[in-house]
């Protein structure tokens, strides 16, 4: 195999001619940039990566476990550093430092759905999964929406990339109570942090080949704070001439989504309006359970389902749809360079889906979650 220029930890980003772009890395003690092949990097490894596991709430646990089965078939070179952190487990021996030191060791991770209580039951209002981007820098959540093969939506050959800055916004949580029964909150938007998702997601629409990117925005009300997102992301859009570039207002946005998806090639947004178009996006494809996701940052990057819906009320019935959480696995070996077991066991999910036979209560059957994986781990080799 060709020798390819790698950063020291797996799943690390290099900022390289001012584009961040995905590259594949590999596990070293040096800090410095360096010359290695995927079998140096397994070497290294003691024959395999080690990847951060969190296995989330409600469903998560299950998930992760559907992709621990598949891994293990496929035969793919990965150990996993298990930190079963929760909001909901209390008093549990883990904590947001265990999952930093182990994604300082990793530099990759699989992630399930946190529960976000709605209660205040601190003085501390950020919840762990904000804590968790803000601690790592995740600064761009990626989505991908896009309709599989042989399970049929209301809408065919959707195939769009959702890009929501998740570091500011309304979720930094700054709120308080000014007098008895008026609240107030503060949405933070900063020009540093809109430039930055901004040229993100262009470098990312370039590298992919896309040919559209859209802003989305409510600057028409919010003129101060969406205004400069908006302002922003045009001036990065001067940037790249062969990308078109269109802002569109929120609510527009979602009108159109359900009416004619297939405007949309990437999207970039605020926080808030970032969660709800995932939401949306996933619902167009066949809902949660289908749409795989992943946090970016410069140093880090953590792979989840796309919709962060824990379904606690499904849990421990085996009914849960393992897709999502298959394909974000799909999407971190891809990320770790190990593309030949990726292919293979993507091949194998969409082939278990468009036969139609083993489909979960979500997608229309009746198929258990294990036996789902099952049918999936006999099409691995068939």
């Amino acid at each position: 195999m060709a020798a390819i220029k790698v950063s020291p930890s797996l799943g690390r980003f290099s900022l390289l001619k001012q584009s961040f772009q995905l590259l594949p890395a590999t596990f070293g003690k040096s800090r410095s940039f360096g010359i290695a092949s995927k079998s140096e990097a397994l070497a290294q490894s003691k024959g395999k990566y080690l990847v951060t596991l969190i296995p989330g709430d409600g469903v998560g646990p299950e998930l992760v476990h559907s992709v621990k089965r598949v891994f293990s078939a496929a035969g793919a070179p990965v150990d996993w550093d298990e930190i079963p952190i929760s909001d909901m487990s209390y008093g549990s021996r883990y904590t947001l430092d265990d999952v930093v030191q182990s994604m300082k060791k990793t530099g990759v991770g699989l992630k399930g759905a946190l529960t976000t209580p709605s209660s205040i039951t601190s003085q501390d209002h950020l919840s762990l999964n904000q804590k968790m981007k803000t601690e790592l820098d995740l600064f761009a959540n990626v989505v991908h929406c896009k309709s599989l093969p042989g399970f049929s939506t209301r809408h065919s050959n959707v195939d769009m990339i959702i890009i929501r800055e998740q570091t500011e916004g309304e979720y930094t949580s700054l709120e308080h109570e000014s007098v008895p029964g008026v609240v107030e909150m503060i949405k933070v938007i900063t020009k540093k942090k809109s430039e930055r998702i901004a040229k993100f997601a262009f470098d990312y629409a370039t590298k992919h080949k896309r040919q559209k990117v859209t802003a989305v925005h409510k600057a028409n009300i919010m003129k101060q704070g969406d205004g400069l997102f908006l302002k922003t992301c045009e001036q990065v859009s001067e940037l790249y001439p062969k990308i078109k570039f269109e802002g569109m207002i929120v609510d527009n946005t979602c009108m159109q989504l359900v009416a004619k998806p297939h405007q949309f090639d990437v999207m970039v947004l605020p926080n808030l309006y970032g969660s709800i178009v995932d939401n949306v996006g996933a619902a167009l494809v066949g809902g949660a359970g289908v749409v795989p996701g992943k946090s970016l940052g410069s140093n880090f990057a953590i792979f989840e389902p796309g919709a962060r819906h824990t379904y606690a009320q499904m849990a421990g019935r085996n009914v849960a749809n393992p897709t999502a959480m298959i394909l974000a696995g799909v999407d971190m070996l891809e990320h770790m360079n190990l593309g030949f077991y990726a292919n293979m066991i993507k091949e194998a999910l969409e082939k278990t889906i468009s036969e139609g036979k083993f489909l979960t209560m979500d997608m229309g059957g009746s198929t258990s979650t294990t036996d789902f994986v099952q049918a999936l781990i006999r099409n691995l080799y068939s």
